[in-house]
């Protein structure tokens, strides 16, 4: 294989979920560092531990991850991921997927294909949520979307010390629109 650095990166989607079973797995595989976020996978470039990560990356190094829905959630991004580290000399590795290891021509093969899987993995939840909406309207249960974010109620609340999940949850809009508001006037 490569005769650098194991380098892990862990994600889960959101906050109430622990990312500790993953770090424990990457430091288990030999990682001398481990970078992580809480966020939703769509697409690397809104990722900042990993774009971190590939950043922090040298020639010779490996990526690893525990799981390859880990690092990308559709064909497209994990090939550009991958097209990414290869053009740096730097080797990938998902340690639940023992054959996906860019090190062999068999891993790169078993890479393709369990990412065209996880693809249509998520192709299959995206249609099944879908229908589960389509469901709740139906029985009239669907509220969907505020129609408007009501920043100046986030951020009023936010500075009274509300904590995000609490105006979230009182104002009934995601935890991650809260966070975006905030983000918006710090920015």
């Amino acid at each position: 294989m490569t005769d650098g650095t194991l380098i892990g990166y862990a994600r889960v989607s959101s906050a109430g979920q622990s990312l500790e079973v993953q770090r424990e797995q990457l430091l288990a595989a030999g990682c001398s560092k481990v970078f992580d976020e809480k966020r939703s996978g769509r697409t690397a470039a809104t990722r900042e531990a990993l774009q971190d990560a590939l950043g922090y990356l040298r020639q010779g190094d490996t990526l690893a991850v525990t799981r390859l829905d880990r690092l990308a959630r559709s064909s497209l991004d994990l090939h550009q991921i991958i097209a990414g580290l290869v053009a740096k000399g730097v080797g990938f590795r998902a340690l639940q997927q023992g054959a996906v290891d860019t090190a062999s021509s068999s891993g790169k093969m078993m890479l393709a294909i369990l990412g065209a899987v996880a693809e249509f993995e998520g192709d299959i939840r995206r249609e099944r949520q879908m229908e589960g909406i389509a469901k709740a309207k139906a029985k009239g249960v669907y509220k969907g979307r505020p129609a408007t974010l009501d920043r100046k109620a986030i951020l009023a609340a936010l500075e009274a010390g509300e904590k995000p999940y609490e105006v979230a949850t009182r104002l009934g809009v995601a935890r991650s629109s809260v966070y975006r508001v905030a983000d918006e006037k710090s920015g």
